[in-house]
């Protein structure tokens, strides 16, 4: 009786295993980022309020820096999360300066990078960011 038990507790631990739970969808193509810029720099005038934005090279489509505070910087991977590789895919922020939007698929994102429509469910991809003096380094 207990190899009984033993044998069915085994066959529960496999197939719990080999439960995919962990898929968090389309794989956005990892690439090395490792960005630095002058948060004062005449080339990111929309970095010098709150609320602002600019965008730059890297990542795997470019990536979004959105001012939170004067000590605070978020950064996103500027490709969708909903279809990272379709080619018109790629953030921007709305005309409006109120939220992020992929006009390829439709999805909406807070300048948080948080989905708050469309079909994506997954929100942005955010690297890591550390302010030293007026240089934010952006980092995965």
């Amino acid at each position: 009786m207990r190899k009984l038990w033993a044998l069915c507790a085994l066959l529960l631990l496999f197939t719990t295993a080999c439960n995919n739970n962990n898929v968090v969808g389309p794989r956005i193509p990892e690439v090395f980022v490792d960005e630095q810029i002058n948060v004062n720099s005449q080339l990111h005038p929309g970095l010098r309020r709150d609320g602002g934005y600019s965008y730059i090279n890297g990542g795997y489509k470019g990536i979004l820096i959105v001012r939170q505070n004067a000590s605070q910087y978020l950064a996103f991977e500027r490709a969708c999360p909903y279809d990272p590789t379709a080619s018109c895919s790629q953030v921007e922020v709305d005309p409006s300066n109120l939220f992020i939007v992929d006009d390829c698929c439709g999805s909406q994102f807070n300048m948080q990078g948080n989905v708050t429509g469309g079909p994506s469910v997954y929100g942005l991809q955010q690297y890591r960011t550390a302010l030293s003096g007026s240089l934010l380094y952006i980092s995965n």
